[in-house]
């Protein structure tokens, strides 16, 4: 096994100049590090990626052009995460003298009282100003007449100063112009992920240049932590003071980003952002395509990755219960090869799965063709960027009037997530009707063994099981009828 050898100096190139990364703790998370070198624009509001206050860009490789700005939480990564990479902060946009158009925008508009979350809203609010595929359209309530995506400011919160005039100042920005050296930026490919190996007091952060080098490492150091965009990782180190002997960057690794779409599966790299996939699926998959705006935040979709939700086993994550219906598979991979699961065998009990300590995810497997008919409910106590108390993927299919294929993911009902058998057993050779689907609704309020906490009572788990599969047979009769 290779391992990254310090041949250059650790550096991140911060608003155009190389800052250096030596003697930095491996937890150190790049907000810190920048505070400590002055730039202070960005804040920590709730460290753990909710706010935005934290918000800056960083050049990653593009779908639409070669490189796009891409707004992160700060407050989330380690800065070693950051080696070799470019980022921008909110002083990097603009002076006092000089503002950049989102800057004067937000100041023209009474977009900022007190500032805390100032730089934030402009970092969030650039990345979508500089986005290539952003053009003038009809406008709606989500959407602007210049065509930005208010789901861009998803993940940055405002306590004083109110929404409105954000919302002004984000729909009132023209394009680039030619001269923007930020907008030109993206013509050219973003810095390739440096291998980096960096240690400070007993702990080391590793970015291997392969995947044969991480399996291999693996195999030695099965304790190893693997992060990706560190969306869970980050909060266990700022919230729960965790720190791991050794940290594995998986993120880069061009072997995890594949995306490849055949006759029979959808083959999805673990390491791809959930941004990214929304773009790169593109509506292929709908049941998928209803789950990406209700996870968390753009901001936590820019660095949270499909295999990284996975990987943690929750029981409350929303891919699991979508990928479930979906009837997905595992590769997972390690120095003694790699092997095949069903997602549905996977999770083996609270935050425990199939995966051996020295395997990682590779991709997931998603076969085809898909169900006519699917649906991805959220039960929450906020339509956006908020954890899920019941979360249920659906994917049914019917034929001359009765049900030939059911499948139910559910997730916040049980110590894993957990396909809903006996709901499917009761729905399948029967006719698809409200009658049928009533009797098949009493049975899915019986599914799983919900538990009271602070975000539901397990009778309010149990009775909104019922009631999403009778919103889904609504949803089917009248997709236009039944609201989210």
């Amino acid at each position: 096994m290779s391992t990254p050898q310090t041949l250059r100096a650790a550096a991140v190139k911060v608003n155009g100049k190389d800052t250096r990364l030596d003697g930095v703790p491996v937890h150190t998370t790049l907000l810190d590090w920048l505070r400590d070198r002055g730039l202070t624009g960005a804040k920590e509001g709730c460290a753990e990626g909710e706010c935005g206050a934290c918000s800056v860009l960083v050049a990653r490789p593009g779908i639409d052009s070669p490189t796009e700005w891409t707004a992160v939480n700060a407050c989330l990564l380690p800065a070693a995460a950051l080696d070799g990479q470019e980022i921008i902060t909110s002083e990097g946009l603009g002076s006092p003298a000089e503002l950049h158009p989102v800057q004067e925008e937000m100041a023209v508009r009474g977009g900022s009282q007190c500032g805390f979350c100032t730089p934030g809203f402009v970092c969030s609010m650039a990345a979508e100003y500089y986005r290539p595929a952003r053009t003038p359209c009809a406008g709606d309530h989500e959407h602007g007449p210049n065509g930005f995506d208010l789901h861009a400011l998803s993940g940055n919160l405002c306590r004083c100063t109110g929404y409105r005039p954000i919302r002004d100042a984000a729909y009132a920005l023209g394009v680039p112009e030619e001269n923007d050296a930020l907008a030109a930026r993206r013509s050219s490919p973003p810095p390739a992920a440096a291998a980096t190996r960096l240690s400070f007091d007993g702990a080391e952060f590793l970015r291997p240049a392969s995947l044969d080098d991480v399996l291999g490492l693996l195999a030695e150091r099965p304790d190893a932590r693997i992060v990706a965009g560190s969306t869970d990782v980050g909060v266990e180190v700022n919230l729960r003071g965790v720190r791991a002997p050794l940290v594995v960057a998986v993120d880069r690794l061009a072997e995890l980003r594949e995306f490849e779409v055949g006759t029979d599966e959808i083959r999805i790299g673990a390491a791809l952002t959930l941004s990214e996939l929304e773009r790169l699926l593109d509506g292929r998959v709908p049941l998928l395509g209803q789950l990406f705006p209700q996870f968390a935040s753009r901001l936590i979709r820019n660095g949270a990755t499909i295999g990284g939700n996975l990987g943690t086993g929750s029981p409350i994550g929303d891919t699991p219960p979508a990928l479930l219906a979906l009837d997905a598979s595992l590769v997972l991979a390690s120095h003694r090869g790699e092997r095949v699961v069903a997602l549905s065998d996977y999770f083996t009990g609270y935050r425990e799965t199939l995966k051996a300590p020295d395997e990682l995810i590779r991709a997931v497997l998603i076969p085809l063709p898909l169900a006519s008919m699917t649906a991805f409910h959220k039960i929450a106590k906020r339509r956006f960027d908020d954890i899920s108390s019941v979360a249920v993927g659906y994917a049914v299919e019917v034929a001359d009037g009765v049900v030939s294929q059911a499948r139910i993911g559910l997730g916040g009902v049980a110590a894993t997530p957990l396909r809903a058998h006996a709901t499917e057993d009761a729905l399948i050779g029967k006719p698809w009707t409200e009658v049928s689907v009533r009797e098949a609704a009493a049975v899915m309020a019986s599914e799983g063994t919900p538990m009271d906490d602070h975000r539901a009572s397990a009778s309010y788990r149990s009775a909104m099981l019922g009631q999403s599969l009778l919103r889904f047979y609504a949803q089917q009769l009248s997709p236009e009828g039944v609201s989210a």
